[in-house]
């Protein structure tokens, strides 16, 4: 599963980068993929730089894009089924920084304490 989920973010990648001419999704970066055990169905997370409403335009966007980014998979990779694709921001880089952000605060306000 691993490899099917990585063969299929590549596709996506490569077709947003080269074959999409949306500014929407311009900044927008393709995570991961997450493929049902049947292949009938692929949740992409994907990461964009921005505010809020750069996420809701690169939603948007691939939404829009879904067939094409379909078409794509089913013509580059050799599957039964081309799973269905919905599209998820990938939170886990704020949430990253957001932890990296608190530690370094610990860190800070902890070394005054010790002295």
């Amino acid at each position: 599963m691993r490899r099917v989920n990585e063969v299929l973010r590549q596709v996506i990648s490569d077709a947003i980068t080269n074959d999409l001419s949306d500014p929407r999704l311009e900044m927008a970066t393709v995570t991961s993929v997450d493929t049902t055990p049947d292949l009938r169905h692929a949740k992409v997370y994907f990461t964009v730089l921005g505010d809020e409403q750069a996420k809701e335009d690169a939603l948007k966007g691939l939404k829009r894009a879904h067939s094409l980014l379909q078409g794509k998979i089913a013509a580059e990779t050799r599957m039964k089924h081309t799973p269905a694709l919905a599209f998820a921001y990938d939170d886990s880089i704020e949430s990253g920084m957001r932890i990296d952000a608190l530690l370094a605060e610990g860190e800070t306000t902890g070394q005054g304490e010790g002295q």
